[in-house]
Order: C-alpha cells, then structure tokens, then sequence
C-alpha cells in the first residue's frame, strides 16, 4: 500500500483519533559538520558535546507538548528511537526528561548508504559522476551497495501505520535520522520521493505529525529548534 491511499487522505478535518508523532533528528556527532555521508550501514559515531546540548534542548522542547506547544495534543507518553548509537544516546537524554524507556525499532533507521558511508559529496561525485543528484532527484537510485529514497519511505510508511494502530489518541516521539524524517514529513504532504531532498532539518529539530485513522496526516510542525 502506498502512503498516498491509506495516511495522506483527501478529507480536512480528519475523522477519529489520530496519533500526534513527534519526530526528532539525532543531536549533533562529531560526523555531522563533516558533512559526510553517515548511514544504518554501520552504528554510527557517538554524540559530540554539542548533540548532547542538542539533545537537552529537544527534551526541553517536547516537553512543552501540550501546553505552550500544540495545547490540543497530549504530552509524549511512548518513545521509540533508531538502533543506531546516535539515536540511541539522543533518546536516554529524552528518557530521562520524561521518565520512559526508549523501544528501538529497526524502521526508523537511517537509509543504508553503501559505498557512500563516510564520504562528502565531492568525494561521491568524484567516484559516481551524477549518481548522487539522481539518488536524491528520482527517489528510486540506489548508491552502490544502498539504499533508495522510495525504499527508506516503505519501511516509514509501515512504523506510521502501526504507530496508528497502537497509539491513537496519544503521543509518541521517535528519535530519527535526516532521511527517515523526511520521509515521513514528504509523504504526509503527499510529495514524492524525489522530492523529499527539498526539506532541510538541522540535528537535535522537532517536527511534529499527526495521522488520522481515515487516512488524513498533517504537518504540525518541520525542523523546529526552540
């Protein structure tokens, strides 16, 4: 099933109770001003002092969830995080703000980048001529060794669907990467994978979704820092 036909429908106002999910993107690692390429292909590097500042600051900002912050959504009661190490430590500094344990679910993993892992762009544009703006213009490119997009967005697709199921009518944070973000923002506006690239969302951001049982997903808020 594609997202379009069963999270992104054509009704407005949304009919039932619709889980209220607030994505989180990693705090900084000592990767990330790098700008290379760091996937599921791997654990990944650690935190760096800064994420973990990041990190704090996203606790800060999920917890005025249901008050300041979207007063009509219910405050996180459920938090799931991506297996990989960066995640992982971002989701204990959330934990303890909340006092919940962290459920790791494989799906909410960065895209696998293959031979791509560890490099810059210019370094992938050097060895793959053109294969990197294909990757993120079509959406169905895979890197060598990889992942697509489109593929990166199926198993997004199918965590929303269960998150629905399992927790309509209340909150659940999901500490994420770049790509698996954006993913779900770009299906909830019904926009395809190739068009997914577009949105830019810093390390340690919120965004927040909503999904509705008839098929209606909102964008509350992308790449939120304070």
């Amino acid at each position: 099933m594609s997202m379009h036909a069963d999270v992104a429908g054509r009704g407005v106002t949304g009919v039932g109770e619709p889980v209220t999910v607030a994505l989180v993107r990693h705090g900084e690692t000592p990767m990330t001003p790098t700008g290379a390429y760091s996937g599921s292909g791997v654990p990944g590097p650690p935190l760096s002092e800064a994420g973990r500042v990041e990190a704090a600051r996203a606790a800060t900002i999920l917890g005025r969830l249901g008050s300041d912050l979207f007063d009509d959504v219910p405050p996180p009661t459920t938090l799931i995080t991506s297996p990989m190490v960066r995640t992982r430590e971002t989701a204990e500094v959330i934990a303890a703000h909340f006092g919940l344990s962290a459920l790791v679910d494989d799906r909410a993993k960065e895209c696998n980048f293959g031979e791509w892992e560890g490099l810059k762009e210019d370094e992938i544009d050097a060895r793959w001529p053109g294969e990197l703006d294909a990757w993120h213009t079509t959406g169905t490119t895979l890197p060598p060794g990889g992942e697509s997009i489109a593929q990166v967005g199926e198993r997004t697709h199918a965590l929303l669907l269960d998150l629905l199921a399992e927790h309509a009518g209340s909150t659940v944070v999901v500490v994420a990467h770049a790509v698996t973000i954006r993913s779900v923002i770009g299906q909830c506006l019904l926009a395809p994978p190739g068009g997914w690239w577009r949105l830019r969302l810093q390390s340690g951001s919120v965004s927040v979704i909503q999904v509705y049982p008839d098929g209606l997903a909102k964008v509350l808020v992308a790449g939120l820092l304070d």
